[in-house]
């Protein structure tokens, strides 16, 4: 049995859930894939994955093999990146997990990168809360403000710019909006990031203010945030991603730009920077490059 080729089939499985969907993603068939499951357990002498007609669940003992097994396959991928004298091949499927607005943000650019490595796939994953990266097979995610878990690599790539918008339609007829104690007698809609939703923090550079928001809406995407406040529900702070057309068109109006929402770093957290594969290594340079060729994250 090839242990590194059955460990790949293993991890594989365990991230899609299915002998069939990880079939497809390696180029076999799935009772290939089954079999070398099976010779992994006999190996092993353990089993890792339940089996029934309908559904498929690691152990607690396939939980546990995960990390170790990354370990193995990325020590085998660098190995043989330092004995080719050109490197090794960026070739492999990367799962990487962003916030919506970055995600759409980067979904326009990746062609590029596909273009260079024609063997890499990258596999998309919008998400605003921080995931289980290991558990949910995520090899790089992006993650606003700081990170607690210091269990992960944590790379700063850049910073926010956000603007707190509203529609004309909304501000029609109501008070303005020229400081943080106007905030209290207007409607918002708050994006609740990691369970945050009712606290919105703003710096003129010298001074800094949190005010506690009590939202009319909340939503755990930036997206749907966007949407109401264009649909005149209220006022949101957004992403520059999403509300600098918007706000050049006149569809948002910009407020308190003497004291606009705090920036927030940018950081690309991983599991481990030792033996990193070539596929994640060009994924992650490409992140790192991608904002920092926007001025409103670069700096």
């Amino acid at each position: 049995m090839d242990i590194v080729s059955a460990l790949r089939t293993f991890l594989r499985v365990a991230e899609t859930g299915s002998f069939s969907a990880a079939a497809l993603d390696l180029n076999l068939t799935q009772p290939a894939v089954s079999r070398q499951v099976s010779a992994l357990e006999t190996h092993l002498n353990t089993r890792l994955f339940h089996r029934t007609t309908v559904a498929l669940a690691l152990t607690a003992e396939g939980e546990g093999m995960i990390p170790m097994a990354m370990r193995v396959v990325e020590a085998v991928e660098s190995l043989g990146e330092t004995a080719c004298p050109g490197g090794a091949p960026v070739s492999g499927k990367v799962r990487l997990s962003l916030p919506a607005p970055l995600g759409l943000y980067m979904s326009e650019r990746l062609a590029g990168l596909l273009r260079r490595h024609p063997a890499l796939a990258v596999d998309l994953v919008f998400r605003d809360d921080p995931s289980d990266l290991v558990g949910d097979g995520i090899d790089i995610e992006v993650r606003i403000g700081q990170v607690a878990d210091n269990s992960l690599v944590c790379r700063r790539i850049g910073w926010t710019t956000a603007y707190l918008v509203a529609a004309p339609c909304y501000l029609e007829g109501r008070p303005g909006v020229a400081a943080p104690d106007d905030l209290p007698v207007h409607d918002c809609i708050c994006y609740s990031r990691a369970g945050d939703g009712r606290s919105w923090s703003f710096s003129n550079g010298a001074d800094d203010v949190a005010v506690r928001i009590a939202p009319r809406m909340t939503a755990n995407n930036a997206v749907a945030v966007h949407r109401a406040a264009l649909a005149g529900g209220g006022l949101a702070i957004l992403s520059h991603i999403l509300v600098c057309q918007d706000i050049a068109e006149g569809r948002l109006i910009s407020l308190m730009q003497d004291f606009p929402p705090a920036r927030l770093p940018i950081n690309a957290v991983y599991p481990s920077r030792r033996n990193m594969p070539p596929r994640v290594r060009a994924v992650l340079d490409f992140l790192v490059e991608a904002v920092r060729e926007d001025p409103l994250m670069a700096g």
